[in-house]
């Protein structure tokens, strides 16, 4: 059964992006126009949104805090015991470090305590040390002079302050992963799954309730804040002030992070390769990749003059490595043009010569400075990678400390029993299917024409926010299978990665449309577009009409036309109708029938006495079924009349054999010619766009 669609339409709020409809929707949304509204409801769904994502945030990030502090008191009661005890609990170089801070409050005055730090003769028996040069205590400094200048000296002991404040830190550390998560994803459900990963695997994923001055509890936090401020970095569109800003809070977080952890070098020398690898394979935009380059380069420079010209930090690969690129980017400037051979021969000597100019100008900064501050760890990472067997003591040491042998497999069960290492595997599975073809893509130079459907979806779901996080996964992943020690920086990471590959919708359409079970009715992204285009009712031909008949007909008046439009006519009037949409009454179907011989090749006479053997006063023609475009010939109202009253269809095309040439012409378009063989039975009394209200003359 065919039936014809009111002419009732929807249109956009304006500022919606509308997406191509289907071809049968067309003729149903022709009348769609802005209005001017459309923000506010969407406006007003994403502050809610980020209300409601944010609110869970700080909360989690809270509830976080509360749980360590609370397992800190219950492992050591540490309300109860001495200060003695308190102290000695800060075991081996967790001790040190607190040492500071408890030495400038007890100092007589700022200035003094700094004077002792810089001229410290405690430390080291016979020797006077700047350990504000050999270590990275300005946590300690900060701390201190904060509690002095702060009225609350009365209410919390320093010690609490201290311990407070890293419990604090806790919760920026996952508000940082939550919201990193919420950025990949796009939902804040995925940063709620982040962060319930990361307390459930407490275990792999921080000791700070043990290790309280350890120097990875004051920076892992800001490294995660880095992460998501590179994440959110790598938007595409961003304004410039937003980009500006997100470049601040990236310096600020790599400021800081560099700060507080002696091996901040080597863990954003891991970072500088992520971006080097990706920037090679095409994976993240140039301009962005330069500025962290200059960010690292600028911040570790500055934590150099702040620990007075410390020597491990010339000296260190990373400050090599990030000029050695930017160098020899100015040589090879078309280094990705060409096709495929072409690009794997230029990225091949780019490589080298990166490997080669790190090399040359790390070996020359330690010649001209003498520096051998980080000989030992060269001496480690020798023998730990089967280089050759060592005597040297350092290496050795840590040799055989099991914070830096391999990471031991039960961690591996651990991470299973709460699910996050399966779903890790799967996510990281996909995204390096997606990475794969995506780099592929890129250097056969595919990029500049049009993309296979896989390579299109592959370059969906594997933005450059989420590229980035897939390479820093990857590596730090093989840092800390290497270093058991390193584990905290892969094991919170893992959280973010796994919660945002389970949350995403675009990781979800890549895995089923790989499938072939993808389709936005199967998927929640049909479902989110549709959510987010916003619509407001816009007929305003109809409401024309039913106003009109409301106001000029009397309310016993017996209205025909279409099934569809009656029913309206019905609801918004409460007029007599002669059919209606409810098909399934035999006698209801024929009447729909003859009350549809209005659009067929009858003469005018014929009609008026079908109409008004149905008592009919007033008929609603509709231009939507008289010139009838949406379907196809053979299927418009108009040819099913035809063809049932023995007539041929109008236009080209075959016609059945049988089927002969009506003596009149179509009863919808000749009575508009106001011809007196038709305005004796039928007087035009409304007109619009879209209909024509005649009545019927009495008893003709």
């Amino acid at each position: 059964m065919k039936v014809i669609d009111i002419m009732t339409t929807i249109r956009h709020r304006k500022g919606i992006k509308v997406t191509e409809v289907a071809e049968d929707h067309l003729a149903q949304e022709k009348n769609v126009k802005p209005d001017g509204k459309v923000g506010s409801g969407e406006k007003l769904w994403k502050r809610l949104s980020l209300t409601v994502g944010g609110t869970v945030a700080i909360s989690l990030g809270l509830l976080t805090s509360v749980y360590v502090a609370t397992l800190h008191e219950n492992d050591l009661w540490f309300s109860n015991i001495k200060e003695v005890e308190r102290e000695i609990s800060f075991r081996t170089e967790c001790g040190l470090y607190y040492s500071y801070y408890k030495e400038m409050l007890q100092a007589t005055s700022i200035q003094q305590g700094l004077h002792g730090l810089i001229y410290d003769n405690k430390t080291e028996s016979l020797r006077t040390i700047n350990v504000l040069e050999r270590m990275n205590v300005y946590q300690e400094v900060f701390l201190s002079i904060l509690y002095r200048i702060l009225p609350i000296q009365k209410y919390l002991e320093p010690v609490y302050f201290y311990i407070y404040t890293l419990f604090g830190l806790q919760a920026l550390y996952v508000i940082a992963l939550y919201v990193t998560s919420w950025l990949l994803s796009g939902t804040w459900l995925s940063g709620l799954l982040a962060a319930f990963w990361y307390i459930t695997n407490r275990i792999d994923t921080t000791r700070v309730e043990f290790t309280i001055p350890l120097r990875e509890n004051w920076a892992l936090p800001f490294f995660a804040v880095q992460i998501a401020a590179i994440t959110y970095l790598f938007r595409s569109h961003l304004r410039p002030l937003h980009e500006k800003l997100t470049l601040l809070a990236v310096f600020i977080s790599t400021f800081l992070f560099s700060l507080t952890w002696q091996f901040n070098q080597f863990m954003m020398l891991m970072q500088a390769l992520v971006l080097f690898i990706l920037d090679c394979l095409d994976m993240l935009p140039t301009a962005k990749v330069t500025w962290l380059y200059i960010i690292q380069l600028t911040g570790i420079l500055l934590v150099c003059v702040l620990q007075f010209f410390n020597s491990m930090i010339l000296g260190s690969l990373l400050i090599s490595f990030n000029v050695s690129v930017l160098l020899a980017r100015t040589v090879q400037k078309n280094m990705k043009m060409g096709c495929l051979l072409n690009r794997l021969g230029k990225l091949f000597f780019h490589v080298l010569m990166v490997l080669c100019l790190t090399l040359l100008v790390n070996n020359f900064i330690k010649k001209i400075l003498n520096l051998e501050s980080d000989e030992h760890i060269f001496k480690f990472l020798k023998a730990k990678f089967g280089f050759g067997a060592t005597r040297d003591f350092d290496a050795n040491l840590y040799l055989c400390e099991e914070a830096f042998g391999l990471l031991p497999f039960n961690t591996f069960a651990r991470l299973s029993d709460t699910l996050l290492f399966y779903a890790y595997l799967f996510v990281l599975l996909l995204m390096a299917i997606a990475a794969a073809v995506v780099a592929f893509q890129n250097l056969s130079g595919s990029a500049n024409v049009q993309s296979t459907d896989k390579m299109e979806i592959c370059t969906i779901v594997l933005k450059p926010g989420a590229a980035y996080n897939l390479m820093h996964t990857v590596l730090f992943g093989c840092l800390a299978l290497s270093t058991m020690r390193m584990k905290y920086l892969w094991t919170s990471h893992m959280c973010v990665f796994a919660s945002f590959g389970l949350c995403s919708t675009e990781v979800w359409g890549f895995v089923l449309k790989s499938v072939r079970l993808y389709t936005p009715q199967r998927f929640c992204p049909g479902m989110m577009d549709e959510l987010s285009e916003l619509r407001e009712f816009y007929d305003p031909d109809t409401v024309e009409l039913m106003n009109w008949i409301k106001s000029n007909t009397p309310k016993k008046a017996v209205i025909a036309g279409s099934m569809q439009l009656l029913a309206g006519v019905k609801l918004c009037t409460g007029r007599i109708l002669t059919n209606h949409p409810h098909y399934e009454d035999k006698s209801l179907r024929e009447r729909t029938k003859q009350v549809y011989q209005v659009y067929a090749k009858r003469s005018p006479e014929d009609v008026y006495s079908i109409l008004r053997s149905f008592g009919t006063n007033y008929v609603i023609l509709e231009d939507s079924i008289c010139y009838e475009r949406r379907h196809s010939r053979g299927c418009r109202l108009r040819d099913l009349l035809d063809i049932a009253n023995g007539h041929v269809m109008d236009g080209l095309g075959e016609n059945e054999p049988d089927l002969k040439a009506s003596l009149y012409p179509r009863f919808c378009e000749e009575i508009k010619k106001n011809l007196s063989s038709y305005s004796m039975y039928f007087t035009r009394v409304f007109q619009n766009k879209t209909f024509h209200v005649y009545k019927l003359a009495k008893h003709k």
